[in-house]
């Protein structure tokens, strides 16, 4: 029996090959408890769940390291900014706090902040605030990709 990838909407989704650019695989593997390592291009990223949640605090949650992506992303983005039009990076940093929310569990808010270097005159905020806001994590929340879920090797349910 095979099984079709099905989006969160619950219709098919056409294959990757069908995808703008090409397909970047992303692989996790269990390692014990909570506990998975993540392959990305060759980089391992743990993830884990805090000990109070029954985890051993070995590396951020998944949800953590989802913000994470987002924060780096703006990050990346702003750095790019600056360095095209000549104005300083050093003392960028930008930070991110989220909320939960529930039915369905979820990232309900996030709220980032970019601490501006030093000599970045006031007029380059708002274009700031513009690239920052059209990073590539942050075009994917907003227009959320199609996500499906399957069986590997075509297994059934």
């Amino acid at each position: 029996m095979r099984s079709d990838p099905v989006t969160t909407s619950g219709s098919a989704s056409p294959p990757l090959s069908g995808a703008v650019g090409a397909a970047h695989p992303v692989r996790a593997v269990h390692r014990g408890g909570d506990r998975f390592d993540i392959n990305v291009r060759g980089h391992i990223i743990r993830t884990d769940q805090p000990a109070s949640d029954g985890g051993e605090d070995t590396g951020p949650t998944p949800t953590e390291l989802f913000v994470a992506s987002l924060t780096g992303c703006v990050a990346f983005y702003v750095r790019r900014y600056l360095e095209r039009h000549g104005l300083p990076t050093d003392g960028l940093a930008v930070e991110a706090e989220f909320a939960m929310g529930s039915r369905p569990a979820r990232v309900a808010r996030i709220e980032v902040r970019i601490t501006v270097p030093a000599g970045v005159p006031v007029e380059r905020r708002g274009p700031l605030l513009a690239v920052a806001s059209h990073c590539t994590v942050h075009n994917s929340l907003t227009s959320a990709p199609d996500v499906s879920v399957a069986f590997a090797g075509g297994l059934g349910h």
